[in-house]
């Protein structure tokens, strides 16, 4: 087993890593940079080593600074978590290459599904189902457009080496084909440093389906169900939720079937995610959902699938990478009961989602009145927010009986979570999980947008209620009840 671990990361992932290894008698290792000096994740960890200015890409993202300390303070092996260099091969590889232990896929897999058209490709090859579109290398405008043609309008123009939404275009006529595919070049070309670009059939209501995947080095593939993600924005998760609303267990059987197919062609070893694309428009059907990529790491919603299923994720990374089989086969994993994630943003609903950066004067998200309630915390009261990074400070995890349960679990503790000055989406969190399409499962990937005048927060407290609130807050005494509640907006 790892004795020692470096997790090449930050915030929240961090965290929840560092909490598991602690459990295994694993010693950790904190890396941070001027802006996360005295982070929670530093304080937590056995060690730290700072490596570097605020931005990433000065710090996070340099593979060398990283594995300098993971050499420096004897290390054994390192975890990516996910973002940062968690899907760059070259950097695994580098780690292999200086005597260290990767917790992750084999650089070769990682290369396999790290762009959109060759993954297609390969799995298409593997028997997998794959959304109907132009994979190939002919980048003439004349000849995908002419692809388009035979695909039908609408199409979905997307970057082979995209993510986040960024090198993406819906096109619903031929006439505004040319225009969108230049503009998803030039993007393409300046977020990825690769203008190549591949269409799809657009799904008029689509929702996103994933399936988790786990493997080891002695051949061993299982699925661990599925999830359902369709509640984005701007192509980002917001709420997570395990299992998918609507899923029989034969449609259940044969997209997890799919999933390890596609895993076990990549020889793929530790925790992935194979995402699908699914046609709701009658419900969901076997035939009408298709493969759409694979994660090679951790996922961020992750803890819904370990809810459900009783399972430690990162602990089978751990013991997958020190070697040992899959601590589970497949008849022995099963779904009990639905869980759910929200993820907490330091933002501002009412500007636009701005992000709210500095001091968290208060930041109480927990009481006990909330008893089955799971926080990942990234932050403390007391601590900043910082720009120089992804505005997630948290996520809300909820496991039940089932999903009505659970929506009003999740629901009843969004409107008391208390944050100042810094603002939250903790209200507009509530409005989804309370409204009534949400709560009858009728959601597709657009019901953010599609829904955003109800979403969106009025009659917003301003800044001398807030800090009314805040001076209720902490003068009020132990054990006296709550005063306000800036988090119901």
């Amino acid at each position: 087993m790892i004795k020692s671990l470096l997790i090449a990361n930050r915030g929240e992932i961090a965290c929840r890593i560092i909490r598991t290894a602690r459990q295994m008698g694993i010693r950790t290792v904190a890396v941070y940079s001027d802006a996360d000096a005295k982070a929670l994740h530093v304080r937590q960890a056995d060690e730290a080593m700072h490596i570097g200015p605020s931005p990433a890409r000065e710090s996070y993202l340099v593979g060398e600074k990283i594995i300098a300390a993971a050499l420096a303070t004897k290390a054994e092996a390192i975890h990516p978590g996910y973002g940062f260099l968690s899907e760059n091969a070259a950097f695994a590889q580098a780690v292999i290459d200086a005597g260290l232990i990767w917790v992750g896929p084999a650089p070769a897999s990682i290369t396999a599904m790290g762009l959109k058209d060759a993954a297609k490709k390969l799995m298409a090859a593997a028997g997998v189902p794959v959304t109907p579109g132009y994979m190939g290398e002919n980048q003439e405008p004349d000849f995908l457009a002419a692809e388009a043609d035979k695909i039908g309008y609408p199409v979905l123009i997307k970057a082979v080496a995209g993510g986040g939404g960024k090198g993406m275009r819906k096109v619903e006529t031929a006439a505004d084909f040319a225009d969108a595919l230049a503009s998803c070049q030039r993007e393409a070309a300046s977020s990825f440093g690769n203008a190549h670009v591949l269409i799809e059939k657009y799904i008029q209501r689509p929702r996103h389906i994933e399936v988790q995947v786990f493997g080891d080095t002695h051949g061993n593939i299982v699925h661990l169900f599925e999830r359902d993600c369709s509640l984005q924005r701007r192509h980002q998760k917001v709420i997570e939720e395990a299992p998918a609303p609507g899923m029989d267990e034969a449609t259940r059987d044969q997209l997890c079937a799919a999933a390890v197919k596609a895993a076990k062609a990549v020889d793929y070893v530790g925790a992935g995610t194979i995402e699908f694309i699914a046609d709701a428009s009658e419900g969901l059907r076997a035939d009408r959902i298709w493969f759409m990529e694979m994660n090679t790491r951790l996922q961020v919603e992750h803890p819904v699938t370990e809810e459900i299923t009783g399972v430690d994720l990162v602990e089978w990374q751990l013991r997958v990478a020190s070697g040992e089989a899959l601590p589970l086969k497949q008849e022995d994993l099963s779904i009990n009961g639905w869980a759910m994630e929200a993820r907490l943003y330091a933002e501002d609903p009412a500007k636009g989602f701005l992000p709210s950066v500095g001091w968290l004067d208060v930041f109480d998200v927990g009481h006990p009145r909330d008893v089955g309630l799971r926080f990942e915390l990234g932050v403390k009261e007391g601590d900043e927010v910082s720009p120089f990074y992804d505005p997630m400070i948290a996520k809300i995890i909820k496991h039940g009986p089932d999903r009505n349960h659970v929506i009003d679990d999740l629901t009843g503790y969004l409107s008391l979570v208390e944050i100042w000055p810094i603002r939250t989406n903790a209200p507009f969190l509530w409005r989804m999980l309370d409204s009534a399409d949400f709560r009858r499962s009728d959601v597709t990937t657009s019901f953010i947008a599609d829904h955003l005048d109800e979403l969106e927060i009025s009659n917003e407290p301003d800044d001398t209620i807030w800090a009314a609130a805040a001076r209720a807050k902490l003068d009020r005494k132990e054990g006296e009840p709550e005063k306000f509640c800036p988090g119901s907006g």
